[in-house]
């Protein structure tokens, strides 16, 4: 055979065995929209139920402020209803009356703060953060309000001060509270509310967001530096962390849901 005689067999094309199937199948694949990706996220979005629970404690507080005031000026400040008193109270009295009712508050109050401290830690974990951080100090307030005020009645109770001094001071410390707490209640409704009702993307997803569409956005600088506080900074983090991997997560879930419509 000549050599100079062109082959009869061409040359078969360069395979690339390095590419997996699973790439294979990715690429060949329909495209997914950015769009609808992002929709099918959004709708991941959950609501937290605690404005119901403090707008509930907040109408328990104030009904109980108001009856104890009438419990104090019927059954105690009044000398002529005490009989009366007594007979539907039986052995508790009004200031048994009183403070077995505060007690019971105390308990709703220690019950709130379980609940929306669970419910905002699950927030935390689906990636806000901010808010997270924003709203904790607000949970803890009624309970420490109302812890404080449980031990100015235990002393008020026990000191040997005149019975009408002791049932004002009382009156007082439960005014009090409730000036302090109803505030904490309300205003933390309405955040949550707004919380609610905006339904913003995580703060990962906040941040992109701005670095990448925004003309005059600055890079997003990560880690420590000087200033700032090291606790805060590996806080963070780790919150970074537990967030992205559960959001890996349900872009796979996601990614799979798509391509299985398209």
């Amino acid at each position: 055979m000549d050599p100079r005689q062109p082959s009869r067999h061409l040359s078969a094309p360069e395979v690339d065995f390095t590419r997996s199937m699973d790439e294979d199948s990715m690429v060949d694949g329909p495209l997914i929209s950015a769009d609808a990706l992002h929709s099918a996220i959004r709708r991941e979005f959950q609501t937290l139920p605690t404005p119901c629970h403090a707008a509930l404690l907040s109408v328990l507080h104030v009904v109980y402020v108001t009856l104890s005031v009438l419990v104090a000026i019927m059954c105690i400040l009044k000398e002529d209803d005490v009989e009366q008193c007594n007979s539907i109270l039986q052995s508790v009295g009004g200031e048994g009356a009183i403070v077995f009712g505060k007690v019971f508050l105390w308990v709703f109050v220690l019950l709130f703060t379980i609940c929306a401290k669970y419910h905002h830690r699950q927030a935390r974990t689906r990636g806000y953060l901010k808010f997270y951080r924003r709203i904790q100090e607000v949970i803890h307030l009624p309970l420490v309000f109302h812890s404080g005020g449980n031990a100015m009645l235990l002393w008020i109770l026990v000191s040997k001060i005149p019975q009408d001094l002791k049932t004002y001071l009382v009156l007082a410390v439960l005014a009090t509270e409730l000036l302090v707490v109803l505030p904490c209640l309300v205003y933390y409704t309405v955040k949550v509310v707004q919380f609610n009702q905006e339904r913003a993307a995580p703060d990962v997803s906040q941040e992109e967001h701005s670095h990448n569409f925004s003309v005059t956005s600055v890079p997003i600088e990560t880690g420590f530096r000087e200033g700032s506080s090291l606790a805060e900074v590996v806080d963070k983090q780790a919150d970074l962390i537990e967030y992205l991997k559960q959001h890996n997560t349900l872009l796979s879930r996601r990614l799979l849901n798509l391509t299985a419509q398209h």
